[in-house]
């Protein structure tokens, strides 16, 4: 097809008024065209169809109309594959095999070209129609039938359709001739200018030009480099020719040849002794050098008395461990002991105080007997003094218990006043508490963000010098760990990680998002194994703290990413996070992708958008989730909002985060101090309100004293002229013997009170040496841990030192091996050179003085030369006719070549000229071509009053499309993209059309090329194509649409094709649908 395509821009010129011109001899005009157009096509079992046509087209235009599914495009497409094209062309397979329809074993596509006129190809084989029939089978494979009219088979190779499509000017890849479905919607979305150049090139043929001529000069360099490899055998040629010359001229020199071969075999024998020699000398000294070298003896020993420093260290630590190990254990057991001793004598001085205040409690109670006697005693001794009138102490005494009540009454009334105070104080004192905790939580809280913030700026400031340490401080360290543990082989395969580490953005505006849909996955890291997790788990331990370690996930590495293709989430208008992020590792993709599903969340910039696309309707394909450019979480029922807003890892400008971190510090800086003043200022007075309260609860407790006394007062008044005067001698004698108890008890009381202080002595001390071995036994397990760190550093230590002395052990024995081996080499050397000596003193007694300059292979060249001649010479001793015959011959041979060389230069210098004379005609063609595609697009877009322009740039090969609508020429804004969809597929049209004018082909397809017009441009577009279908009445137009086509005017040349929607079942469906999603 490439040598078909470079000729057909030059032949299309002959083609376009072979047919325009109307002859004598044919009669009329013909109203269309002769050859190359598609009068029929027939499918069977082609894609999900199981029998479409056969359609029959009419010679000017064609209008395929139907609905989705019917059909549309799979005309297409057969028609591609039906006249030899490849199924990537189509745009809707990858192979063959993918349009034959599910279920069956192949597929059948006819297409019948028309084939009249003078230009018909091989009329008399082919007739007036020319039949290609293709079968493809379920496997890929398919053949080609050509028929003639009448239905006979006339070739199934495929070079005689490519000749038919050569001469019928028919290009198949080429958008101009059949622009697809998907062809047309790419083009109609594309906005790079350079996309819209190589349309241009392509449609125009100036792009299959360019490539020939670039062939041309690639086959002309290797021309020329085919001519300079001529010449540098012209030289072996030309010297070949001077050896015989040299033969021819020294035919008298022969003796004189073997003179000079004898002294030359002597001067080889010496030479050969000299190198030796030379050789045995240099053995010699790097021998001694070797010999002499004692570095690596040297570092061994260094090194070696470097472990025996740490493993003494080591056994020292062991020791200082195991005695404190013993030492603890010993503690521990008097540890228990004086627990059981504590809980001993804490029991004793319990039971002990139990006694003293029994004792006590007794003494207390005999004192308030005794003092009830005295009073009873002085009652006895007052009431005998009394008068026989008892009715002035009665009054007396019912005055005195009125005014009492009256007294308590008033007391009663202040101890209600006094507990409604101390309620409220209560409850205020209550409230200024709970205010206090809230203000002490929140200041807690704002401490901790001021922390965070504080130690992500120092994170920040760290990693200007190392981005690692955004990750956290023990990172680099850590991977440091890990390289070293991987170089001793503890792991089986590398970790990886962080994660976060190890992807990059494709633009850096997702950075918020991304972290918030990866978490705490961008600290992970990746093992291959559990018994790599467990190494690295071991290596974690050094640098984090329990608990507050980096996740690890355990998934076997594989050396590809997965194939998603049928999970992934697919929009046209939003990307996934699998398609925003880059790996270099794709165990990081893989991971990512198992945990987190990242080929089924989408990135949608804006939070409205999201909600839309996510919760009206139905969430996309596949999609489960979605985030936005802010890094809120939305589902298709709820939505959570991101709860920071700057990239701590991702992040690129470190600049302007250190400076927001700065400012938020001393935004907390200066919430703490206000919150500190505040806190201050509610403690005092929760302070105040305790004071307060406390000072109100004694009044109170007076108070309640006091109607105690006066309660007691009043009952001992009321009660005191009821009882009867006692005995005097009688209670004087119960008071003599209670006094007697009263000291019994006392006694007991200030014995027990001794006990008491001896038995808190001794708990006192008890406890006081049990806190102190407790102490003792924290202080040597805290000493214990640390000289345990040092431990493991030492015996890292000591397992480099141990891998150095291997290394070092291994070089040394190289060296040693090294230097047996050069005295064995230097041995046989010297062996070697005493045989040379004595073979060459046979050779030439006498030794023979050779230039330093002459080397042996100088002189076995020139020996072999020498035989080499003599061996002719001797062989042709006396024919001298034959060495004068060969050097005839080499003379005529060296100048038939050399004159062939000299030709092909000079046929390269012209082929240089006719080459930039063909690129100057190619630059003029090239700007004609695109001059009339100029003035071909301005006159269309006159047509809808529209402005616009085309810019080529053949140096930088753009294509540049501006576009003004009517009423928008003040705007300034002539852009496409500044379009509506309908503006941007009309400009598009006119560009086709454009095409179509400077271009040849036999007939035209446009699939769906109005989808995304309104029906105003719609209908200005159908009238241009009708146009132009008039006046290129000799061409044949095929349209694909979707939409109705009841506006077209009713003419014998428009040709409507109305596709039914065909039955299919449920399974067809949807193998119609993956095929149409696979392409």
């Amino acid at each position: 097809m490439s040598k078909r395509k470079g000729e057909a821009l030059s032949k299309a010129t002959a083609v376009k008024s072979r047919r325009a011109a109307p002859s004598s001899s044919r009669g009329p005009p013909s109203v269309s065209g002769d050859i190359g157009l598609i009068e029929s096509i027939t499918l069977k079992h082609f894609m999900c169809h199981h029998w479409l046509g056969p359609f029959k087209f009419g010679p000017n235009v064609n209008f395929i109309v139907g609905n989705n599914g019917s059909g549309k495009s799979a005309i297409v497409t057969a028609l591609i594959v039906g006249l030899g094209g490849k199924a990537t062309v189509t745009n809707r397979g990858m192979s063959l095999k993918d349009f034959v329809k599910s279920g069956e074993n192949t597929a059948d596509i006819t297409v019948k070209l028309r084939n009249r006129g003078p230009d018909a190809f091989k009329r008399g084989v082919y007739g007036d129609c020319i039949s290609i029939e293709h079968r493809i089978s379920s496997d890929g494979c398919r053949t080609c039938r050509l028929k003639n009219k009448s239905g006979q088979l006339i070739s199934n190779k495929k070079e005689d359709l490519t000749a038919i499509l050569d001469h019928f000017n028919i290009q198949l890849d080429n958008p101009v001739s059949i622009l697809s479905q998907e062809m047309c919607k790419q083009f109609l979305h594309s906005k790079s200018e350079s996309d819209k150049y190589k349309f241009f090139m392509k449609a125009t043929l100036l792009e299959q030009m360019k490539r020939d001529y670039m062939h041309i000069k690639n086959t002309k360099t290797v021309t020329r480099q085919q001519v300079e490899r001529q010449e540098e055998s012209l030289k072996d040629l030309k010297q070949e020719f001077l050896q015989k010359k040299e033969r021819y001229e020294k035919l008298p020199s022969f003796s004189e040849m073997k003179g000079v071969l004898e002294n030359l075999k002597k001067a080889m024998a010496w030479c050969l002794v000299r190198e030796k020699e030379q050789l045995v000398h240099q053995l010699k000294e790097d021998f001694e050098k070797e010999a002499n070298n004692h570095k690596h003896r040297d570092n061994l020993q260094l090194w070696q008395s470097k472990l025996t420093q740490v493993e003494k260290r080591i056994q020292r630590i062991e020791s200082r461990v195991d005695g404190m190990r013993q030492e603890r254990e010993t503690l521990s057991d008097d540890s228990l002991k004086m627990r059981e001793q504590v809980k001993v004598v804490c029991k004793a001085h319990k039971e002990q105080e139990l006694v003293y205040f029994r004792a006590l409690n007794k003494l207390k109670q005999s004192e308030k007997e005794q003092n009830l006697l005295r009073e009873r005693i002085d009652k006895a001794k007052t009431s005998v003094n009394l008068d026989n009138d008892g009715t002035t102490e009665y009054s007396k005494q019912q005055k005195k218990i009125s005014s009492l009540k009256e007294q308590l009454a008033q007391l009663e009334t202040n101890c209600s006043k006094l507990n409604q105070e101390i309620k409220n104080k209560h409850l205020a004192l209550f409230n200024g508490r709970e205010e206090r905790d809230k203000l002490r939580l929140e200041e807690r809280n704002i401490h901790a963000a001021y922390e965070s913030k504080l130690r992500r700026k120092n994170q920040i400031l760290a990693s200007r010098s190392n981005t690692l340490k955004r990750f956290g401080d023990q990172v680099p360290d850590l991977l440091a760990s890990i390289a070293e543990a991987y170089a001793t082989g503890r792991f089986l395969k590398r970790p990886v990680g962080p994660i976060g580490a190890c992807i990059s953005l494709k633009d850096p505006v997702w950075a918020v998002a991304v972290e918030c849909c990866l978490r705490s996955f961008m600290k992970a890291f990746c093992c291959d194994n559990y018994k790599d997790e467990a190494v690295l788990q071991e290596l974690m331990c050094r640098y984090y703290p329990k608990g507050n370690r980096p996740q690890i996930i355990v998934s076997s590495f594989s050396e590809k990413v997965y194939n998603i293709h049928g999970r992934k989430a697919h929009h046209p208008e939003c990307l996934s996070v699998l398609d925003i992020i880059t790996a270099t590792n794709p165990v990081i993709i893989n991971c990512l992708i198992d945990m987190r599903g990242i080929e089924s969340i989408l990135i949608i910039k804006d939070k409205d958008k999201a909600r839309r696309v996510m919760q009206q309707g139905q969430p996309p394909k596949n999609c489960r989730e979605a985030f936005t450019a802010e890094g809120d979480q939305v589902f298709s029922n709820r939505y959570y909002t991101c709860d920071f807003s700057i990239a701590k890892y991702l992040g690129g400008d470190l600049e302007t985060e250190i400076s927001m971190l700065e400012t938020d510090l001393a935004n907390h800086q200066a919430k703490l101090s206000r919150f500190h003043l505040h806190v201050t200022s509610v403690t005092e007075g929760i302070m105040n309100m305790e004071r307060h309260l406390d000072s109100t609860v004694i009044t109170l407790k007076k108070t309640l004293v006091s109607v105690n006394q006066v309660r007691a007062s009043i009952t001992e008044l009321e009660t005191a002229g009821k009882e009867h005067i006692d005995d005097l001698n009688t209670l004087e004698e119960v008071a003599q013997e209670n006094r007697q108890k009263m000291e019994v008890e006392n006694q007991t009381v200030h014995e027990a009170r001794k006990e008491l202080n001896k038995q808190r002595k001794a708990a006192e001390e008890v406890e006081s040496k049990y806190s102190a071995v407790r102490e003792r036994i924290h202080h040597l397990y805290e000493e214990t841990e640390v000289l345990k760190d040092e431990q493991l550093k030492l015996d890292a230590e000591c397992a480099r030192h141990e891998h150095t002395l291997t290394i070092l052990e291994t070089k040394l024995k190289a060296h040693e091996d090294n230097v047996q081996a050069m005295e064995i080499e230097l041995a046989e050397r010297e062996e070697e050179l005493k045989e040379c000596v004595v073979k060459a003193s046979e050779i030439s007694p006498e030794r023979q003085q050779v230039s330093s300059s002459t080397s042996t292979r100088t002189i076995d060249t020139e020996i072999t030369r020498l035989k080499r001649q003599i061996k002719v010479y001797e062989s042709n001793h006396g024919e001298q006719e034959q060495v004068v015959r060969e050097y005839a011959e080499a003379l005529a041979l060296y100048r038939e070549k050399t004159n062939q060389v000299r030709d092909l230069r000079g046929f390269i210098d012209q082929l240089d000229n006719i080459m930039s004379d063909r690129q100057n005609r190619y630059k003029i063609m090239r700007r004609s071509v695109s001059v009339r595609c100029k003035l071909y697009f301005n006159n269309f877009l006159i047509k809808m009053n529209c402005c616009g322009s085309m810019v080529f740039d053949h140096n930088n090969e753009t294509l540049s499309i501006s576009v003004t609508p009517p009423g928008r020429e003040d705007d300034g804004v002539s852009d496409m993209r500044s379009l509506s969809g309908g503006e941007r597929s009309f400009s598009t049209v006119c560009f086709m059309l454009s095409l179509w004018e400077i271009t040849e082909s036999p007939f035209r397809c446009l699939d769906e090329f109005d989808v995304y017009m309104d029906m105003h441009n719609r209908r200005i577009s159908l009238d241009l194509l009708l146009e132009l279908s008039e006046r290129q009445h000799l061409r044949q137009f095929i349209f694909i649409t979707p939409i109705t086509t009841s506006n077209l005017p009713k003419t014998s040349l428009i040709k409507i094709h109305q596709l039914q929607d065909p039955e299919r079942s449920q399974s067809e469906t949807m193998d119609e649908e993956t095929l149409m999603t696979e392409t």
